[in-house]
């Protein structure tokens, strides 16, 4: 398997992956929002820093790993694949959050060549799965923190990684338009119940749980 990256691939995943990191900063830091429309008081550095790194190390990574699944997987069956960022939808990203929410479609693997239904459906496959396992590594010290081990970031940290990749895992599940629910129900059935059904379960858990 020759994986490889171009110069403008990497720097669509290095800005796509800033971006979301920003974007979710902006959305975590309502204080840090008012700031930016002129009205200053009341924000610590360090908290923006602080929530900054948490959304780089959790919503960042959650991302990057997911389309790096994708492209994995396709190149193993042979494709030519690399990332793309949508700017467009970057700059909706962040424009959303400095109103309140964050809708993210920050681009995605583009790959071409020879494929059957089900090797699509695997690399669909790949980017939630990944998000899954991203999610169990998370729950380690999520659980840490409910016996008391751990604290402060690192508490954080574990809440957010936990959250974002089960809603990431979740959504992408869905089986419709561009996701990769729909990829993978278009193969079979029985797996796409498998891995959904659960998926979005435990997203739906995330949102209003965690």
């Amino acid at each position: 398997m020759n994986l490889t990256f171009s110069a403008d691939e990497i720097r669509d995943l290095f800005i796509a992956w800033l971006a979301l990191g920003f974007a979710f900063t902006l959305l975590l830091e309502p204080r840090l929002r008012t700031i930016l429309f002129g009205q200053f008081g009341g924000l610590s550095l360090g908290g923006v820093v602080q929530t900054l790194v948490v959304s780089l190390l959790t919503v960042g990574v959650g991302f990057l790993l997911h389309e790096l699944a994708h492209k994995v997987v396709a190149v193993r069956f042979g494709q030519l694949a690399a990332f793309r960022a949508d700017y467009r939808m970057l700059g909706f990203a962040i424009v959303g959050a400095l109103v309140g929410f964050l809708f993210a479609a920050p681009g995605a693997v583009v790959h071409r060549g020879r494929i059957t239904l089900k090797e699509n459906g695997l690399i669909a496959l790949a980017g939630p799965v990944t998000n899954i396992l991203l999610a169990v590594v998370f729950l380690v010290p999520f659980a840490a923190g409910l016996l008391g081990i751990v604290g402060g970031v690192v508490w954080e940290i574990a809440v957010r990684g936990l959250q974002i990749n089960l809603l990431l895992a979740g959504f992408n599940m869905l089986p419709f338009g561009p996701l990769d629910g729909r990829k993978v129900r278009e193969w079979s059935n029985v797996v796409y119940a498998v891995v959904a059904v659960p998926s979005i379960l435990l997203g739906v858990a995330a949102l209003f749980v965690l």
